[in-house]
């Protein structure tokens, strides 16, 4: 990362950060100037492969399936916000909004990192964020469309939850742009309306409501290249953070041929990635990875390192491990069978976890 990049966002400044957000820029900076990439897992502390937190008022949400195999919680906890625009008491992962509050308040006084990615309903068909039935949505949420007062408070009830945290988070709306599989996704709106809708959101929660410390994260999905990546950016006012969306698959073949296509992947991802946030002055990340089930033995050590310890990488973020599907995890767990791949990731020097 430049020293011009790091300047630019405050990390040269030498008074005191004045801001949550401006110390938090400055922390993702200074990893990433110091080599070091913080691991993050999604919803850590709410549930684990076998077990979910039942009473979170008195839980002291202690528990994490990442703790239990490596003695240290991620540095970042994930958690997405969908539901919360129809004012449901859960997530669509049905976990509840208030113990989402509570762990994020409580992950960043122990010292962590907080980020919110948001799969709202689709507001014109009634469906889910995966309902693309209709290429109108978009259009439909915008200033003159049939959707755009419900939409109003739809935001209203995001920003509202992430305000009641009193925390700075980094934010993540509208990933995954250029796939298809949202309702936001890259042949269901044009780009100039993906733009729209992305700059309407940051100026509702930034200048209407003043919440400002807020990280703002654009994260298209790879593979895509730079000029792809770059089709939908809203501008840099609105983006604080170069963010990709990437995952191994198994495919054909075996698994050392998966993880071999993985890296070569996300070698080439933050190569441009790296580019085009130094040009641009921004903090990067991989805003989403992993492997599911985590067949290959040496996945961590091995595949994922090797293939993001030469980039400026402030933090990565493994999805999550369901408590009721059992091949649906991306972090080891106590008696999964290469837990100890894990743990010797936990004990590599650029890699962060929360001590």
């Amino acid at each position: 990362m430049s020293v011009l990049a790091l300047t630019a966002c405050g990390g040269g400044n030498k008074k005191p950060m004045e801001t949550p957000k401006d110390q938090l820029v400055h922390r993702l900076f200074t990893y990433a100037e110091e080599g070091k990439i913080a691991y993050g897992h999604q919803d850590d502390l709410s549930y684990g492969h076998s077990w979910k937190v039942e009473d979170w008022e008195n839980d002291p949400l202690e528990r994490s399936d990442v703790k239990a195999v490596t003695g240290a919680w991620p540095m970042v906890l994930g958690f997405d916000l969908g539901g919360v625009e129809l004012g449901w008491e859960n997530n669509l992962d049905n976990v509840p909004f208030d113990l989402i509050r509570k762990a994020a308040q409580l992950h960043v006084e122990r010292g962590g990192i907080v980020t919110f990615s948001w799969h709202p309903r689709n507001p014109l068909t009634g469906g889910d964020a995966w309902d693309i039935s209709s290429d109108q949505v978009v259009a439909s949420v915008l200033p003159g469309g049939e959707k755009y007062a419900e939409f109003r408070l739809w935001l209203q009830r995001a920003a509202d939850f992430i305000e009641s945290t009193g925390v700075p988070v980094i934010f993540r709306p509208w990933h995954e742009n250029l796939g298809s599989w949202f309702w936001w996704g890259g042949k269901l709106c044009t780009a100039q309306q993906y733009q729209e809708l992305y700059r309407m959101t940051w100026l509702y929660f930034t200048k209407e409501r003043g919440i400002t410390d807020i990280l703002w994260c654009y994260s298209p999905n790879g593979d895509c290249g730079p000029e792809a990546y770059m089709s939908r950016y809203p501008g840099g006012e609105f983006v604080d953070i170069l963010g990709i969306d990437t995952y191994e698959s198994a495919g054909a073949g075996s698994v050392e041929e998966a993880g071999v296509r993985y890296a070569e992947e996300l070698k080439s991802n933050l190569t441009y990635l790296n580019a085009l946030a130094t040009e641009h002055e921004k903090l990067m990340c991989l805003s989403e990875t992993g492997l599911e089930g985590l067949a290959d033995p040496t996945w961590w050590t091995a595949t994922l390192e090797p293939a993001i310890r030469d980039y400026p990488v402030s933090y990565l973020l493994t999805w999550r491990n369901a408590w009721d599907r059992p091949g649906h995890f991306y972090a080891a767990w106590p008696g999964f069978e290469h837990e100890a791949d894990m743990k010797a990731f936990r004990e590599l020097d650029n890699i962060l976890f929360l001590e």
